[in-house]
């Protein structure tokens, strides 16, 4: 189901077997050192269990249904990192290419090793090596919002899909809607990211790894104690509760994307769903739930 490259890679590697090109990672919507950083924290963060990556897949795919995406669809993962939900998507979908600027995608190799129907691909959204209107499916999870110039990656991302295809995509929440404290909170969180982000890549892992320790798990304890307890609507509003069915090691991992990236731009619902309807998609929903926010649309 597979089509051709609609370029020529500048090269192509199997470091595991499996053949990976390598196209230009070039362009002005694109921060080099941040895909640089993302490659790094895949990198070591790889090693995704079955179990650790079921726990949240009825969150990410709840509005994703068969008549989005079924066997007889050809799908793409744009900025696919580690391949996590590739590996969910390759089970639903007829072939799916996985595609990712950073040295991610050799983590993805390792994870996806045992699945034939996917294809691996180094190349950057305004450089997608295939032809526009090519998908029935595309996605891109948590990777919008790392990109200078959100609109134009949506925009890009869409052209690739077919016209009745779908683009789902799931972009970071704006929380000025949120209370006094918890917007404290996020300000005291986002000047310490400025800083964490800056710091030498091993010093910065291990940073991220002592705020998994000493600020999510603590919380997360403590929102378990009270669902324990039975009274599960303290529990649901303790800070980071939505991590109570997560392991250490995804904690420790999202630690690492939440205070390692120098970029991350932020969205309200109304501002999500302008932008999927100016990238041309319509039928457009948004989750209600977590994580906030992810929507899917139809291209007109």
């Amino acid at each position: 189901m597979k089509s051709n490259y609609n370029i020529q890679p500048l090269q192509k590697i199997s470091p595991h077997g499996r053949e990976i090109s390598i196209f230009e990672i070039s362009g002005s919507n694109i921060d080099e050192k941040v895909v640089e950083e993302f490659g790094e924290e895949w990198l070591k963060f790889h090693d995704f269990s079955d179990e650790m990556i079921s726990t949240s897949v009825d969150e990410y795919f709840d509005i994703i249904n068969e008549r989005i995406l079924n066997k007889n669809s050809y799908a793409i993962d744009i900025g696919c990192g580690s391949g996590r939900w590739t590996k969910v998507m390759a089970s639903r979908a007829g072939f799916i290419e996985a595609v990712d600027p950073s040295n991610a995608i050799f983590a993805a190799d390792n994870l996806l090793k045992n699945i034939d129907n996917v294809r691996l691909t180094k190349a950057s959204i305004n450089t997608l090596p295939f032809n526009d209107e090519t998908f029935d499916f595309a996605m891109s999870v948590g990777v919008l919002h790392h990109i200078p110039d959100t609109q134009q990656a949506m925009i890009d991302c869409v052209k690739k899909v077919k016209h009745g295809g779908y683009f789902y995509a799931y972009l970071y929440h704006d929380i000025s809607d949120k209370g006094f404290l918890t917007r404290t909170a996020f300000a005291i969180s986002d000047v310490l990211r400025q800083i964490i982000s800056r710091l030498p890549a091993g010093i910065k892992k291990f940073v991220c790894d002592i705020i998994a320790a000493l600020v999510y798990l603590p919380l997360v304890s403590l929102s378990r104690f009270f669902d324990w307890l039975g009274i599960k609507n303290i529990a649901k509003k303790i800070p980071l509760a939505d991590y109570s069915n997560k392991a250490f090691f995804v904690m420790r991992n999202d630690a690492l994307d939440r205070f390692g990236t120098r970029l991350e731009q932020r969205f309200t619902r109304k501002q999500v769903e302008e932008m999927m309807k100016a990238a041309g998609l319509a039928e457009i929903v948004i989750s209600d739930g977590t994580p906030y926010w992810h929507g899917v649309g139809k291209k007109l």
